[in-house]
């Protein structure tokens, strides 16, 4: 009883009309919500690709240079001083403050007079001994030749001997005296001991000066040939003692200002300090410079190229291309219109070019311009190098008053000629 109810239940029609009702509406709320979940879904869109500037490796020669700091240093800087033996009023200072002067050109003179004086005492010390000396040797001539006719005591020849030997140490100590009056004399004559270029006046005439005077008179400083010391690292010292050390090789070397404007010289490297500074973990260096136009000036601070070596063939690449990393040393390798990172070991480099020492070729292209927007695998896009601009004189028109151009040439005597078409 109870199942034929439900049979007729399920089989009326208004029961079927309710079901579908419900099931329609649940499949519309269901596609309602589908909707609005596709509908807030951001849509996927392929990422563009990035526009950037590539350029090939190419082969080619790459000098091995390093740059340092150096200081203008005179081969001789001497500061001129009266010897310790000699004192006395300064009577002349012969020179112009900031002259070029030769060896042994006077630079002052003290009052020579007390020391031509003792010498002129030394002398006649002298010439009194020397007399003394000569008589001495005449008495023993003539003592032997007595001994021999046994005139005399033997006895009185000999002590004659001791005593020519007594006058001629005294005609020696003498002649040292003079000798040593003459050489105080000479130091009243301060002369330049080299050449070069005299600095300002450190003392006026009519002072009085002393060979305990530190201040001195002036100071000389050699100006051609000078030299520029200079100190490399402890990482690059192997390399240039090696060059350095080669037979028939000299390590070119070119000073610039201090702010590597202006190349002031070249020179060459001619000496290697035989320690290392423990405190810097550097060596000084010292090249020298003809430094005939005088460009190099004595303390002058100065930029120093140090040319150690030349790579042949060496493959190089932008150093805008060379980018550091995670992966360490790496460049953007352009694969057709997708970039990847390529990891590369890198040599000396220029500024403008780096050496690739080993993960590139000549030939491959890197990207050297956008590579902040660049991923590994990223899609690129070349950039196409701009046009040629026109000149303004190109593109603006005539002035509204000029001449039409003339249609002929010109005749010699400066009429135009009518165009004759055919």
């Amino acid at each position: 009883m109870n199942e034929d109810v439900k049979t007729q239940t399920a089989s009326h029609p208004r029961f079927r009309r309710v079901w579908w009702i419900v099931a329609s509406a649940v499949l519309i709320l269901i596609a309602f919500v589908v909707w609005q979940k596709v509908a807030q879904t951001p849509k996927t869109k392929a990422a563009a690709p990035q526009i950037v500037t590539v350029a090939q490796a190419t082969q080619g020669d790459m000098p091995v240079i390093l740059n340092e700091l150096g200081t203008v240093t005179p081969t001789a800087t001497v500061t001129v001083m009266p010897n310790q033996s000699v004192s006395g009023y300064l009577t002349e200072v012969p020179f112009q403050e900031g002259q070029d002067v030769e060896k042994g050109q006077v630079l002052a003179q003290i009052d020579p007079r007390p020391y031509q004086a003792a010498l002129d005492q030394a002398l006649g010390t002298l010439q009194r001994d020397q007399g003394l000396l000569h008589e001495a040797q005449m008495d023993l001539d003539r003592f032997q030749k007595l001994v021999k006719q046994d005139s005399i005591a033997r006895q009185q020849a000999e002590d004659q001997a001791f005593v020519v030997v007594q006058d001629e140490g005294t005609v020696k100590l003498d002649q040292a005296a003079v000798d040593t009056a003459k050489l105080n004399l000479s130091y009243t004559t301060i002369t330049s001991p080299v050449a070069g270029r005299v600095g300002l006046r450190l003392v006026d005439p009519g002072n009085y000066i002393s060979g305990s005077s530190s201040t001195g008179v002036a100071v000389v400083t050699t100006i051609k040939p000078t030299t520029i010391q200079f100190t490399v690292a402890q990482n690059d010292l192997q390399k240039v003692v090696e060059r350095f050390r080669t037979p028939g090789v000299k390590l070119p070397v070119t000073a610039y200002t201090s702010d590597g404007s202006k190349q002031l010289a070249t020179g060459t490297l001619y000496a290697i300090n035989n320690q290392m500074t423990m405190s810097t973990g550097t060596v000084t260096l010292r090249a020298s410079f003809a430094n005939d136009d005088e460009a190099l000036f004595p303390n002058e601070f100065v930029n120093v190229k140090l040319l150690v070596d030349t790579l042949h063939q060496a493959v190089l690449v932008p150093t805008a291309a060379v980018l550091s990393g995670a992966p360490g040393n790496y460049v953007y390798l352009v694969n057709k219109d997708t970039v990847s990172v390529h990891k590369v070991k890198l040599g000396p480099s220029d500024g403008k070019n780096t050496v690739i020492t080993s993960g590139l070729q000549a030939g491959d292209s890197v990207v050297i311009d956008g590579t902040d927007r660049l991923s590994d695998g990223a899609k690129i896009k070349v950039a196409t190098p701009p046009a040629p601009q026109v000149s303004r004189a190109a593109e603006s028109p005539p002035p509204a008053n000029s001449p039409p151009p003339p249609s002929g040439k010109k005749k010699a005597g400066g009429s135009d000629a009518p165009s004759t078409g055919k």
